[in-house]
């Protein structure tokens, strides 16, 4: 099997040319966090944090290797790579990351590192235009980063699998048609959840689709779905948040009746706690930004798996019923052959 490699992304997509990675960093190729990687073949993609490559795998199946960056339950926005797997992405055909400020640490090394062949695409930043950026609660206007979760929202999901196909499809055209069913295998099951949480969402009682939680994930999913983003515990500078503000979050929940408030199991919150606590409410600490459920190779272990836990659990904490969520098969019939750091 062969594949083409370019210098350059076309312009419909954002991209910094590469060279040699030699600083780059996979935090964990080891243990549990190894995929069936040896069965796969083809190009080596290597990708960022744990959404972009369960999404890239479920685009690339087995005639890509793919290889994650950032262990699971990491934090993204602070990760600093290390140099100790130079030889590996110094290889790598293609790097993804969700760009819009989330991984500057390692484009950075990228940058500085580049070889004539390899290339860095930044997906969010390509599906994303600017004055559909969010400024919010954890990423202000004055620091200038945007809010970089896209992919909590299915919609911008189905886009970013639309990027990496292209880029899969140009890489190795060979097998553009195989590219091309697995994304759109993966956008029905992406706009299959969509619609379930739709539905579900409409059970929760009237004023109560508003979220507080640890860090503002759901940004742009709660613009495109009717959901209010009331608050999030985590500033920009990513420290607690300063006695007067948890006083006034706490007075905020109270006016706005809130039942439930979200914390991170990756991240825990004392100052949640706290909140919940004087409030009056409760607080669901099990929520997850990009640490994917279970481990490497279970059935819940994906980008579906993961949308799908956070949803329902959001929806049954604001007194709503995920019927429609929880019985949603969220497995795909192409191989999920990355590996995810652990």
């Amino acid at each position: 099997m062969l594949w083409s490699r370019r210098g350059r992304l076309r312009t419909s997509a954002v991209t910094i040319p590469l060279a040699s990675l030699s600083l780059l960093v996979l935090n964990a190729c080891s243990g549990s966090g190894e995929g069936d990687a040896a069965a796969a073949t083809g190009p080596l993609i290597a990708t960022t944090v744990s959404p972009i490559t369960s999404i890239a795998a479920a685009v690339g199946g087995d005639r890509v290797r793919i290889e994650g960056i950032v262990p699971e339950g990491t934090n993204s926005h602070t990760f600093e790579p290390e140099p100790r797997t130079a030889e590996l992405l110094s290889d790598a055909d293609l790097i993804l990351v969700n760009g819009l400020k989330l991984e500057d640490p390692t484009i950075a090394l990228a940058e500085a590192n580049m070889g004539p062949d390899g290339r860095i695409v930044e997906i969010g930043t390509a599906v994303l235009p600017e004055e559909d950026y969010i400024f919010d609660f954890s990423f202000p206007k004055e620091e200038g980063k945007p809010n970089p979760h896209l992919w909590t929202d299915p919609t911008y999901a189905v886009a970013y699998a639309g990027v990496i196909r292209d880029e899969l499809m140009t890489l190795d055209p060979d097998n553009a048609e195989y590219y091309e069913g697995n994304f759109a295998a993966f956008r029905a099951k992406a706009e299959e959840l969509a619609d379930a949480v739709r539905t579900d969402q409409a059970t929760v009682p009237e004023g109560n689709l508003k979220l507080l939680t640890y860090h503002d994930a759901y940004a742009y999913f709660a613009k495109d779905f009717g959901w209010q983003v009331i608050g999030a515990v985590q500033p920009d500078s990513f420290a607690d948040p300063a006695p007067s503000e948890v006083a006034a979050l706490i007075e905020q929940v109270k006016a706005e009746g809130l039942p439930t408030i979200f914390g991170s199991e990756v991240f825990p919150s004392a100052v949640l706690q706290e909140i919940g606590s004087a409030a009056g409410v409760r607080y669901e600490e099990s929520l997850r930004d990009d640490d994917l459920p279970g481990a490497p190779g279970d059935a819940e272990h994906s980008w579906l798996g993961l949308m799908r836990y956070n949803y329902a659990t959001m929806i049954r904490g604001l007194g709503g019923d995920p019927t429609t969520l929880e019985a949603m098969d969220v497995t795909l019939d192409t191989p999920d052959t990355a590996v995810y750091p652990q």
